[in-house]
């Protein structure tokens, strides 16, 4: 059965976040707040994990999955970023967006786009996720909590309890999240000179990347 932490929305308790990050590392999906909505995460390295938080939603392996990253030097490690990319995730991090970048050897390429090694990436602004991913000192993988038969984003901690405590490690509640998806911009277009390509409008605004 899931652990149920509470946490402080703007001071989380790192005793707390340290028990959720310990589930993690023994293979534990988690169920996390994000500046977006909640998602699930578990380690990148762990196959079993991956394939059980695709379980859990209803996916298959070409549903492709985010990379949380606590900043930008982190994203570099997994990401192949040129300085005009570079200028436009400095302006538009930490944030609700999800950007599609080519993937370094880094990135398992189970996880990757089987056509275009690409990933996605983003810098969340939640202050329990950013100390997660410290704690974690990696890259974590995520998706988009919602379930088969729906994309509605799940919202309700109590909900998400009553439907998800016997398939995850950890529910982690940190105070009022939204319940709309990122923005997604792919960037590989700018290898070439191109703008970037939106790919989902949700949360985040265009407006950052003078697009109406």
């Amino acid at each position: 059965m899931a652990q149920y932490l509470e946490l402080h929305p703007t001071h989380p308790q790192e005793r707390l976040l340290k028990t959720a990050c310990d589930l993690m590392q023994k293979g534990e999906v988690l169920v996390m707040p994000t500046d977006s909505s909640y998602a699930l995460m578990c380690q990148l390295s762990d196959p079993g994990a991956v394939q059980q938080m695709r379980r859990i939603k209803g996916i298959d392996d070409h549903h492709l999955l985010t990379l949380m990253c606590q900043d930008l030097s982190q994203l570099s490690l997994y990401a192949k970023v040129d300085n005009r990319q570079f200028r436009l995730l400095k302006s538009a991090t930490p944030g609700p967006y999800t950007f599609i970048l080519e993937a370094t050897k880094e990135v398992p390429k189970r996880v990757c786009s089987p056509k275009r090694k690409t990933i996605g990436l983003r810098v969340p602004d939640h202050a329990a996720l950013q100390l997660l991913l410290r704690l974690h000192g990696h890259a974590i993988l995520s998706t988009t909590l919602s379930l088969p038969g729906s994309d509605a984003v799940l919202s309700d901690p109590q909900e998400i309890r009553e439907r998800l405590e016997h398939q995850v490690g950890a529910i982690v509640q940190a105070g009022a999240v939204a319940s709309q998806p990122t923005t997604v911009l792919d960037l590989t277009p700018m290898d070439k000179g191109f703008a970037p390509t939106v790919i989902r409008q949700g949360r985040g605004s265009l407006e950052l990347f003078g697009i109406s």
